[in-house]
């Protein structure tokens, strides 16, 4: 006889968990939270995982493989590689829609930052998100959309603005979050962008205006 099928399987249980971290910071969150949330009871948790802290690093373990996809599906839904990059750092910002998600996201970094298995994880993530930035940079340069630059320095810069942009964000208060980091991200990219073609065409329109 085979095994009766669970009801709430454990990808479910970690899609939960990560709802409830929006809303709850590390000191917080209790496996109650996160049972009620996924709609099973908190004995349900302890059996699979044991404890708070191995349900939320198995979370967390899954974030650095799911990089490549992540970026792999920009590609996939813009033909622009700039217009996909921008777009990404754009729609990453849904971890912290309000400026308290925002202050329970710093919280939980905190414990990213002190606790070494989790900082093992972040830094893993924060390499693969650099790498795949850079590899979509290039793919810009190939494209026409870019200057030929530094795209290893590119990125390391991308990372930085996008993180101050969601800080100052949750300080000014103005807007969404997704638009300010569209913004600085644009901001940055202005210097870099070929424009070339962009200005050959307003030119070839200024002279067929004057009957050139």
């Amino acid at each position: 006889m085979s095994p009766r099928p669970r009801e709430t399987s454990d990808e479910e249980i970690l899609a939960a968990t990560a709802r409830v971290m929006q809303r709850r910071s590390p000191t917080q969150l209790t496996l109650a939270d996160v049972a009620k949330e996924a709609g099973v009871v908190p004995a349900t948790l302890i059996q699979r995982f044991g404890t708070k802290r191995t349900l939320i690093l198995t979370l967390c373990r899954s974030a650095p493989s799911g990089v490549a996809e992540q970026f792999a599906a920009a590609r996939a839904r813009h033909k622009s590689p700039l217009t996909a990059l921008v777009e990404l750092y754009a729609d990453c910002t849904s971890f912290a829609p309000t400026p308290e998600a925002m202050a329970n996201g710093l919280a939980w970094l905190q414990n990213d930052l002190t606790d070494p298995d989790f900082h093992g994880i972040t830094i893993a993530q924060f390499r693969a998100i650099r790498g795949q930035t850079r590899k979509l940079l290039e793919e810009a340069v190939a494209a026409g959309e870019l200057k030929r630059c530094d795209t290893a320095q590119l990125a390391r810069l991308i990372q930085h603005t996008n993180g101050g942009a969601m800080l100052a964000w949750a300080v000014y208060r103005q807007g969404s979050v997704a638009s300010w980091v569209r913004r600085e991200l644009e901001a940055l990219l202005l210097p870099y962008r070929h424009l070339q073609k962009a200005t050959a065409g307003k030119n070839k329109s200024r002279r067929r205006t004057a009957g050139i």
